[in-house]
């Protein structure tokens, strides 16, 4: 067994957001009206790298929500307001907190969903909490094999055009367009052409006409008193092959020193499609890392970094590159 690398901050208190009474006062009063009586308790969401408010509410009476609130000026606003029209959308196969209202209020956009109880899976991964994770995105892949007409009218991208755009760091290096990132290995720059072939390639076996989560990591899933996985924030769904998610997921997989390829195989993923989604993703990572924080978490460039590494390292692997 390989030995296991940590994040220096747990995944599931990364974040760092307003308390519910840092929010306006006339928004925590139509807060409370939406919902049918006062909130009388907030717990803020520990995981997550945004500088937006999110927590589980509970009323006088006992009723509980999930709501987040950005203020209308900010991305994060219109991320919520994409995520209200694609988990509105998902079909019943996909265990996922469904969407109650969204309302716009003292500046600020809000979202409300079903409150899941559950808990962010710890590092390192369980064989329970993997096995769960991997079941909930299986069956959530089946049912959007065959998105229904309502997601595809959300407008989801089509991977093979998001990994054009934004998921090419290492062509991109390779072309004298951007620096190499302080936080990548030495050894990366022997390689620097391969990891640009392997994204070049990339677009082409990701195509798929099925929906994806589009950002699937384990601070995006739960997993409830039952030992079942929820998988949250669907702001990124898109449009492509169902493995590019499962790839993304094991990177913390194999970070814990489980044998994550031996996982692969019911996913049908071609290998030069795992590697290109370990090369483009190691390059995004890696220069992310390098700009620093760039959101209100100081630990966002923990988490690339240490996601960018990982994803290199089992790339080096399944490729037999020499690391010293």
């Amino acid at each position: 067994m390989r030995e296991i690398a940590l994040p220096d901050v747990p995944y599931s208190a990364t974040a760092q957001r307003p308390d519910w009474h840092d929010l306006p006062a006339g928004l925590r009063d139509a807060i409370g009206g939406r919902l049918g009586a006062p909130v009388a308790a907030a717990t803020s969401a520990g995981g997550g790298f945004t500088r937006a408010f999110a927590a589980v509410l509970t009323t006088d009476t006992g009723e509980r929500a999930f709501v987040k609130a950005a203020p209308l000026q900010d991305p994060t606003a219109g991320w919520y307001a994409r995520e209200f029209a694609v988990t509105a959308a998902l079909p019943a196969g996909v265990r996922a907190a469904r969407p109650r209202w969204t309302m716009a209020e003292a500046g600020y956009f809000v979202l409300c969903l079903d409150a899941v109880d559950g808990r962010v899976p710890e590092l390192p991964w369980s064989p329970a909490d993997l096995d769960a994770a991997l079941g909930a995105w299986s069956d959530a892949a089946s049912a959007l094999a065959e998105p229904p007409p309502d997601l595809l009218a959300a407008g989801l991208p089509r991977l093979p055009d998001l990994i054009r755009d934004e998921l090419s760091w290492w062509s991109e290096i390779a072309a004298g367009r951007e620096p190499m990132p302080v936080t990548a290995p030495r050894w990366v720059d022997s390689r620097l052409g391969d990891l640009a072939a392997l994204e070049r390639a990339l677009p082409a076996l990701a195509a798929g006409p099925g929906a994806l989560h589009g950002d699937l990591r384990i601070d995006n899933l739960l997993i409830d008193e039952g030992g079942n996985a929820w998988l949250c924030d669907w702001t990124w769904s898109c449009l492509g092959a169902a493995w590019f998610d499962t790839v993304t997921l094991l990177v913390s997989a194999y970070a814990s020193g489980l044998a994550v390829d031996d996982l692969l195989p019911p996913w049908s993923a071609p290998a030069g499609g795992v590697d290109g989604v370990l090369a483009a993703m190691s390059g995004y990572w890696l220069v992310q890392a390098a700009a620093g924080p760039v959101s209100a978490s100081p630990h966002s460039a923990q988490h690339h970094r240490f996601s960018g590494t990982q994803a290199l390292s089992w790339l080096a692997d399944r490729r037999g590159w020499a690391t010293g």
